[in-house]
């Protein structure tokens, strides 16, 4: 299922949004890690995968399939339901899964985890699943401000006596110059701004905007007046900002529902959902109620009723879950069928297996059947491609050896290789290679049973 957000025309209502954290400093050198290379599924346009590109070396099939999971998500058709991704260890289950959130990019949410951290002792097994699925959902905000926005030309604090001791003396208010292209203005700012100001490290010659209402200050970045020769900094260099000094400004925030639970879990200063957005548990983990999240779910509604926010779902990745028990499977039936549930990536290195916290329920891959049904099983290894008589009689047949939903899940992503081909219907080789792409659960665990060196498989 998928959320799509419907937009009014009345009024937003109104909050008082924090503006996100500012991103980390470029200067630091990133870490090189295991899956550092992979930039993304190194696709033609037309949906082909190169023999070598964007960090991959082979595995064709599995990421043009996935190519078609991305299009998927994108057009907001695969929301609620699960990808499981089903080789043995090495052959790029993790990696075609961080693909996936680079082709996504950055301002959709991804939540990788791995099947044995909901085993902790500090809260439910159920509430390390839900609070992953709210991670994985975003909540990008949209609104209207009047704000002062323009490069500092002057910051001059004005100290006075300290009212509540003889000693020292305190700042009494600060004179800010601010330049835009269509003028300067001077604004006479409280105490608090201020310490805002040195919180952020902001000197002459940045770029910010102060938001009239909160007196939230937000650094843009460095003017480009001050922009060197350099070839590489961590500076990140803007130009002087249009129009005037005052202005009415469209601000976007992305914020994931995971925010909003931590912030309403121990709310400080406010009860508005908005308001206390900024104020994240930094303490110990606490568990949230359901009862918190459906109260934060019907704000976010209204927020999006209003067309003041848009619910952008993303998606969570479980390695090893074969690793969940019964209980588990169970509560990620329910969570997928949530009306904002995120994309769900599963991946697993395991046959016909017992169900973990069962004794004698033995399922392909570890994963009870129902959840399967979900699934679109997207094999790490290749196999040869078979057509049938006609596209009815291949559905027909397939659904009587595999099951009914399974086929239904081919008919999406089949639709989407007919128009990359052209057409506007789809054809028996669409659904053969569908089926060739992703598997029913049967085949994909007696596959995995066989290993790395079964007929027409190959493993890189």
């Amino acid at each position: 299922m998928t959320s799509t957000p419907s937009t009014s025309t009345s009024a937003p209502v109104a909050h008082n949004a924090v503006p996100p954290p500012s991103a980390p400093s470029a200067g630091r050198s990133p870490r090189i890690a295991s899956h550092s290379h992979i930039k993304g599924l190194g696709l033609t346009p037309e949906g082909f995968a190169a023999i070598d590109s964007a960090g991959f070396i082979g595995q064709t099939n599995a990421r043009e399939a996935c190519g078609v999971v991305v299009d998927l998500i994108k057009s907001r058709k695969f929301s609620g339901r699960a990808l499981l991704l089903v080789g043995a260890p090495g052959t790029g289950k993790t990696a075609l899964a961080l693909a996936i959130s680079h082709e996504l990019g950055a301002k959709v949410p991804f939540c990788p985890m791995v099947g044995s951290e909901v085993y902790s002792a500090e809260v439910k097994k159920t509430e390390v699943l839900a609070e992953a699925f709210r991670r994985a959902i975003g909540l990008r905000i949209k609104e209207t401000k009047d704000v002062y926005e323009g490069e500092i030309t002057e910051i001059t604090p004005t100290e006075a006596e300290n009212p509540l001791s003889g000693y020292g003396k305190t700042v009494s208010h600060v004179i800010v110059g601010l330049k835009s292209a269509k003028g300067t203005k001077q604004l006479r700012l409280d105490p608090t701004i201020y310490e805002a100001i040195l919180k952020e490290k902001i000197v002459v010659g940045d770029v910010i905007y102060i938001e009239h209402q909160t007196g939230a200050v937000k650094r843009v970045g460095r003017s480009d007046a001050y922009a060197s020769s350099y070839d590489l900094e961590s500076e990140t260099y803007v130009p002087l900002p249009k129009g005037e000094v005052h202005k009415r400004k469209e601000l976007v925030q992305d914020v994931t529902l995971n925010d909003l639970d931590a912030a309403n879990a121990r709310p400080q200063g406010g009860q508005d959902i908005m308001s206390v957005m900024g104020s994240l548990v930094k303490s110990n983990r606490t568990e949230i109620t359901d009862k918190l999240r459906r109260e934060v779910n019907k704000v976010v509604q209204g927020y999006v009723q209003q067309g003041v926010a848009e619910v952008v779902p993303g998606v969570v990745f479980i390695d090893e879950v074969h690793m969940l028990d019964i209980e588990c499977f169970t509560y990620l039936n329910a969570l997928l069928e949530s009306t904002m549930a995120p994309t769900v990536i599963l991946a697993t290195n395991r046959g016909q297996s017992l169900i973990r916290g069962t004794s004698d329920i033995v399922s392909p891959h570890g994963i009870p059947v129902d959840l399967l049904d979900r699934c679109l099983i997207l094999r790490a290894t290749v196999e040869g491609l078979k057509l049938g008589a006609g596209v009815t009689d291949r559905l027909a047949a397939q659904g009587e050896s595999s099951s009914l939903r399974y086929v239904l899940q081919l008919l999406t992503p089949a639709l989407i290789l007919a128009q990359l081909a052209g057409r506007t219907q789809i054809e028996l080789e669409d659904i053969g290679e569908m089926t060739d792409l992703f598997l029913d659960s049967k085949t994909s665990a007696f596959n995995l049973s066989k290993g790395p060196g079964f007929e027409g498989g190959k493993m890189w």
